[in-house]
């Protein structure tokens, strides 16, 4: 699964990265809607880049956007946003047929940029003690893009809502909407010889964030309900081919209160061991 995650990247990096074009949201003047956060929790705003047609179904322009949205899906029958912050996570298992999730899988799929993500590993014969552990690309400059999925939900008139990621008037009629999205979870790996790392993270934790290849970035984000069985079934079977380049690093416990929010909790601690 994934319930933690670090984002430190500048809208200038992700717009370099992706050739994206910033929502109005992420204007020059009001950077701060992305810092940089080291201890990314449910119901957080993070960024995300999808693509949409512009200019009607059947003969507009394709455009690739950042956006920032809310971490925590709220499906757009929801009565409370509140929803949101159990379905942060989507399993690509059952992602297709999930009332929750699958007309956003079919038609809102987003990719969520990460430096890397946290996972807890029972100790054992200590007490029930968890050791959390940071799992992030060798190359610090090296982005991991979660395959996510978003919505748009119709805030109801006299909702207060604080969020960057509310936008008026997507209907024309003066209504306020959030965004928010899910990051998909598949099994994680089997222990593999050639791999180190996929036992590392068979050991950890049964579920894992699937990371999208490279050379699939562009496939997933393309609009289109038609290929997303086909899509969701491609990004799960590339997911470890993707993770056996990460590295698992230990790290500072102060992680699991999401008040603590620095760059030291990804510093690692060798000497715990």
């Amino acid at each position: 699964m994934c319930g933690r995650y670090v984002i430190a990247r500048a809208v200038g990096d992700l717009v370099a990265a992706t050739g994206a074009v910033p929502d109005e949201s992420l204007g020059e003047d009001d950077q701060d809607r992305l810092r940089a956060n080291w201890n990314t929790a449910p119901t957080t705003d993070v960024p995300i880049v999808l693509e949409r047609l512009v200019g009607g179904d059947d003969d507009g322009e394709l455009v690739r956007e950042l956006h920032v949205a809310r971490w925590g899906l709220v499906p757009g029958w929801a009565k409370d946003p509140a929803v949101g912050s159990k379905m942060f996570n989507a399993r690509s298992e059952t992602v297709l047929e999930k009332p929750s999730f699958r007309k956003a899988v079919r038609a809102r799929r987003c990719a969520v940029p990460a430096n890397g993500y946290y996972e807890w590993k029972k100790e054992p014969g200590k007490g029930g003690r968890k050791q959390p552990f940071y799992i992030h690309p060798e190359d610090p400059a090296e982005n991991i893009w979660f395959a996510g999925i978003y919505e748009w939900w119709k805030v109801p008139e006299g909702t207060e809502l604080r969020s960057a990621a509310l936008r008026p008037g997507r209907d024309g009629a003066g209504s306020t909407w959030l965004l928010s999205c899910s990051i998909l979870t598949a099994d994680s790996p089997e222990p593999s010889e050639e791999h180190p790392v996929l036992t590392e993270l068979h050991d950890l934790h049964d579920r894992m964030p699937i990371p999208l290849a490279p050379e699939h970035v562009a496939d997933w984000l393309r609009p289109g309900e038609d290929e997303a069985p086909q899509l969701v079934d491609m990004v799960r079977a590339e997911a470890h081919r993707t993770a056996a380049r990460w590295v698992l690093d230990p790290v500072d416990p102060a992680v699991g209160n999401v008040r603590n929010n620095s760059p030291e909790l990804v510093v690692p601690q060798r000497s715990l061991f």
